[in-house]
């Protein structure tokens, strides 16, 4: 399959114009997969507008997005505030988006509250992982901050993923710490990584890019230029997955029940089996 990794700088607080953005890359860039930054539909610094940036999973720029993976024939993931069906609360979501219209979201884990970071203040927790059995094959959904937690990598693979997916806002004092992160997430887990950051200056956060991608042995298969919007392509190809677990058999010889014996102090909340979405719009 053809991946590109769009490495974009969106602007904070318009849903259209980032759409419309997003356009021009599907357009051009002719792929079966495609990753558009965190919470790249409204901005990673709306901070009090979220509330009223944020739609259900069901709302028009969804919407938008199934005509646009429908026309080019591409599944696109994406990140937007997604507005709980019930209640008020708000998550930061990881959207997929397949050409059928089915879709897949997935609830960042891990909330980046320290520092600059306050993503507590704006959104809900998310409780389950999601990994989207698509045509192309399973992929595991990721944002930003969860990539430091190897055992969330770990279950995706576990759970039969191919491809991790990670959307991301990490800004450029973070850098150092994902080009180390994310190629030992591929090597660990015989998957490839797919990594697609911001681009750009959103209040006090800078966001230098740094999008990658690592094959399953921890090949590296291309990275887009620093400080500017840039879109690259990566050639994923499933069948060398086979032979880089048989090289390095870490899924095989997983021991998933040690995991409570290793962090016994986190315990994970039940949630309903499958947790990502198969809907169609």
């Amino acid at each position: 399959m053809k991946a590109i990794l769009a490495q974009l700088e969106p602007a904070v607080g318009k849903k259209r114009e980032n759409l419309e953005k997003m356009a021009k890359v599907l357009a051009a860039g002719e792929a079966d997969l495609a990753l558009f930054g965190e919470l790249y539909l409204s901005g990673y610094m709306a901070r009090d507008a979220i509330p009223k940036l944020a739609e259900a999973i069901d709302g028009p720029s969804v919407q938008s997005v199934a005509a646009l993976a429908a026309e080019h024939g591409t599944h696109v993931l994406f990140g937007m505030p997604e507005k709980a069906a019930k209640g008020r609360t708000v998550y930061n979501a990881a959207v997929l988006v397949a050409p059928d219209g089915r879709t897949w979201a997935y609830r960042k884990v891990y909330l980046a509250n320290f520092g600059p970071f306050e993503e507590k203040v704006w959104f809900g927790r998310g409780t389950d992982v999601a990994v989207a059995d698509t045509k192309l094959g399973k992929i595991g959904l990721l944002i930003c901050y969860d990539m430091f937690f190897p055992e969330l990598a770990k279950t995706l693979a576990l759970q039969g993923a191919d491809v991790i997916a990670a959307i991301s806002a990490a800004p450029h004092t973070s850098r150092r710490f994902f080009d180390a992160i994310l190629p030992a997430r591929a090597i660990e887990n015989a998957t490839y990584v797919l990594y697609a950051n911001l681009v750009g200056t959103e209040l006090n956060q800078v966001f230098s890019g740094g999008t990658q991608a690592w094959g399953p042995r921890g090949e590296d298969l291309g990275h887009a230029k620093d400080h500017r919007e840039d879109v690259v392509a990566a050639d994923v190809d499933l069948r060398q997955l086979d032979a880089a677990r048989e090289l390095r058999p870490t899924i095989r010889d997983t021991r998933p029940e040690l995991f409570n014996v290793i962090w016994p102090l986190q315990k994970p909340r039940r949630g309903k089996a499958g947790s990502a979405r198969d809907r169609r719009l």
